[in-house]
C-alpha cells in the first residue's frame, strides 16, 4: 500500500473510527489508542488485505476485536489505583461538545452489554448496514438483528425505568430494512 494510499484511508475513515471507539469504551484516552492501533495494523498487515474495498470493515473489526480483548482483560484484572479515583473522568472534555441530550443517551449507551453496544453503534452512529455489522464483528446476520433488539428494548428498559438522567421521552429509532 502507497503512503498517498495509507493517508487517504486514514483521512476517509479516522473520524468515524474515533467515535465507534469511543462508544464502546467512554473514555477519550482508550478511543484514541484503540483507533491509533488499528491505523498501526493496518500499516503492518495492508498486505494481508486483499481486497481494498473491505478496509472500513476491517479497520472497525481491528478496534472491535480490540476492545473486547482489553475489556475481557479488565474483567478479569481489575485495576484499582487512588490516582484515578481523584481524577475528573477523561471523558468530560470530550462531552463539553455534545448536547446534553445526546451525552446522555451515551451515558445510556454504556449501561449496555458491550456485545449489545457494538451493534448499535454501528448501526444508529456510524450508519452500518447489517452485513457490514456482521462483516465487521464476525457474527451472522441474524445474530446482528437480535442484538439490535436487544439493544433497543434494554435501552427502552432503562429509559423507563428512570436509570437514565433524561425524560421520559422516546428515543427515535430509524425505520430498519429488512435484508435478504
Amino acid at each position: 500500500m502507497s503512503t498517498e494510499e495509507f493517508s487517504a484511508i486514514v483521512h476517509q475513515w479516522y473520524d468515524p473510527l474515533y467515535r465507534f471507539a469511543l462508544s464502546l469504551c467512554r473514555n477519550t484516552e482508550d478511543a484514541l489508542d484503540l483507533t491509533q492501533n488499528a491505523f498501526q495494523k493496518l500499516a503492518n498487515k495492508s498486505h494481508q488485505l486483499i481486497d481494498r474495498s473491505k478496509v472500513k470493515s476491517w479497520l472497525f473489526s481491528v478496534v472491535h476485536r480490540e476492545f473486547i480483548d482489553e475489556y475481557r482483560h479488565t474483567q478479569r484484572f481489575p485495576k484499582t489505583s487512588i490516582d484515578l479515583v481523584a481524577e475528573e473522568p477523561s471523558g468530560m472534555q470530550h462531552a463539553a461538545f455534545i448536547s446534553l441530550e445526546a451525552q446522555e443517551l451515551l451515558e445510556t449507551l454504556e449501561k449496555l452489554d458491550p456485545r449489545f453496544r457494538a451493534p448499535i453503534s454501528l448501526f444508529y452512529l456510524e450508519d452500518f448496514s447489517y452485513q457490514e455489522i456482521a462483516d465487521t464483528l464476525d457474527i451472522p446476520m441474524g445474530t446482528v438483528m437480535s442484538r439490535l433488539r436487544r439493544a433497543k428494548d434494554q435501552l427502552r428498559r432503562l429509559i423507563e425505568d428512570g436509570t437514565n438522567k433524561t425524560t421520559s421521552r422516546p428515543i427515535p429509532f430509524k425505520k430498519e430494512v429488512q435484508n435478504g
